[in-house]
């Protein structure tokens, strides 16, 4: 139900899954929003993890000031970025075009080598990094007539749906965040691997961290950064991550975004992972979207022990 403080501001908020995801109308993202429809955002964000508008106008500029109404907008590296030289926040990604030809691969190659578990793909971005990006917002400019969809998962009901004595278990365990986990490198020389090596970051957070505004325990689990439990053997921690990013991902935990030109989607960076579209690689169709990512802060386990790193720091090297 959404609220009167919430009405009053005009927003409606429209829940679209049963445990994640709403649709936010009434509202116009070019505007100067005032400060309580702000938190009527905040507020939807926090409970359903992920926000959907529909037929905006954001440009780059108007999106990254939207995004710095909610914290600090991260600029991305220049290295071959699709970004708007200009926009230093944006970042851009076109379709197929995104991945062909990185560090010497076609996307088809890149993907069989950095994939190597079908619930790899699931992720929230830069968990390596000791400060992971807090929120995302992601604008869509042109996507296909079908196909393209993205799905989020709600990693708070997720670890409410895990039996006591496994969240007993899962509290006091940490796990390392790692970029290049699961890539299986190329016959002599690979210039992925090259990148690794001289920009490797790492780092320990606890497999269930706490989310400050609502005090929320979340499943912080990540196909695509995590291979080990910190204390367990590696037969172990395939066999306890598995197990939970099984249960993290359950449908029931699921929303499914079917995307339009103009729509935006926001989310909980934290509380989220998420899978980028895997049926769209083979259409010949267009599909570019615009990305902005929040600075977030070092999470905090149920123990109240914050992440450490293990390799780099605070805002290092992304994927």
């Amino acid at each position: 139900m959404v609220g009167k403080d919430v009405r009053a501001t005009g927003v409606e908020v429209r829940p679209v899954a049963g445990h994640i995801g709403a649709e936010i109308t009434g509202v116009d993202l070019t505007d100067d929003l005032d400060d309580a429809v702000i938190a009527a955002i905040r507020a939807a964000l926090l409970r359903w993890k992920v926000v959907f508008f529909r037929g905006q106008r954001l440009d780059h500029a108007g999106h990254v000031a939207l995004a710095r109404r909610f914290g600090r907008p991260i600029a991305w590296p220049r290295r071959g970025s699709a970004s708007p030289p200009d926009v230093p926040e944006i970042e851009t990604t076109a379709d197929r075009l995104e991945l062909s030809g990185r560090y010497g691969m076609e996307r088809a190659e890149w993907l069989h080598r950095r994939n190597d578990t079908l619930l790899h793909p699931w992720h929230s971005d830069w968990s390596n990094h000791l400060d992971p990006p807090a929120a995302t917002m992601l604008r869509a400019e042109t996507v296909p007539p079908y196909g393209g969809d993205t799905t989020w998962a709600n990693l708070a009901a997720a670890y409410a749906g895990l039996s006591a004595p496994v969240r007993d278990f899962v509290d006091g365990l940490r796990a390392e965040h790692r970029l290049g986990v699961g890539y299986q490198p190329r016959p002599g020389h690979d210039a992925y691997v090259e990148h690794l090596l001289g920009h490797q970051t790492a780092t320990a957070h606890p497999l269930v961290r706490v989310i400050p505004e609502t005090g929320e325990r979340v499943l912080f689990v990540n196909g695509f950064y995590v291979e080990q439990i910190i204390g367990l053997s590696r037969p172990e921690s395939r066999a306890v991550l598995d197990m939970l990013l099984e249960q993290a991902v359950r449908p029931e935990y699921t929303v499914r975004f079917r995307w339009e030109p103009g729509s935006v989607a926001f989310w909980d960076n934290r509380a989220t992972v998420h899978m980028a579209p895997r049926d769209a690689a083979h259409l010949d169709f267009p599909r570019t979207m615009h990305r902005v990512l929040i600075a977030g802060d070092v999470p905090t386990g149920v123990d109240g022990k914050p992440s450490e790193p293990l390799t780099g720091g605070p805002g290092g090297e992304r994927p």
